[in-house]
């Protein structure tokens, strides 16, 4: 009689050590608890490079569980969901160019569709809210223990990133004429140096 209720519990205590509760995988509607939710403070539009509405960012995703990752590209403002997951995406930022080292960074909040206990119902649960950067993940990292969230790439540009002409061409890298080049004159030779010799003196006749 005692192991009937073991055997019902067991579905649910297995649920919640999965996280995702039987969630369909494959759902992709954004909730409202992430699409409603705004993200802290405001975003302040730099005088330079691409605007804030037109930037593009691209997140890398990996479900901790199975050890697949994928990439996630969202525009400003813009929330996705992947199954029990779901990423919104405030803004994303590139350092100045002349500015080094170099930086790529995001602003992103997580959202994890989970239970907090065996017998609770499904709920979204907003894990991560924050900057994150490319080449400094240590600084703020998504602390969950079956998914993570970082920036890979933000599109935008700066004044004089354009493509440039082609430089010109020196004089000495210019183009030769096609065709047989024109022959060179010869040189005259030079006159030598030692005189000729002069012809002999005729001996004079002599009447006898």
């Amino acid at each position: 009689m005692r192991a009937a209720p073991l055997l019902l519990l067991a579905p649910l205590a297995l649920a919640a050590c999965n996280g995702d509760g039987g969630a369909d995988p494959a759902a992709t509607e954004v909730p409202k608890e992430a699409a409603g939710q705004a993200a802290a403070g405001t975003v302040i539009e730099s005088e330079y490079g691409t605007p804030v509405k037109d930037r593009v960012a691209t997140l890398g995703l990996l479900n901790k569980r199975n050890n697949l990752s994928q990439d996630v590209v969202l525009k400003t403002g813009e929330a996705k969901r992947i199954g029990n997951v779901t990423i919104k995406l405030a803004t994303c930022e590139r350092s100045l160019p002349w500015e080094s080292p170099p930086e790529v960074g995001a602003f992103v909040q997580v959202f994890v569709e989970e239970r907090t206990s065996a017998n609770q119902p499904l709920q979204w649960r907003k894990v991560f809210s924050g900057w994150m950067f490319k080449n400094s993940p240590s600084l703020n990292v998504v602390e969950h223990p079956v998914y993570d969230v970082w920036v890979k790439d933000c599109a935008m540009k700066f004044p004089g990133e354009e493509d440039s002409p082609a430089p010109a061409a020196s004089p000495s890298s210019a183009p030769k004429p096609s065709g047989s080049a024109a022959p060179t004159a010869t040189p005259a030779p030079k006159p030598s140096a030692k005189p000729s010799p002069r012809p002999a003196a005729a001996a004079p006749s002599v009447d006898l």
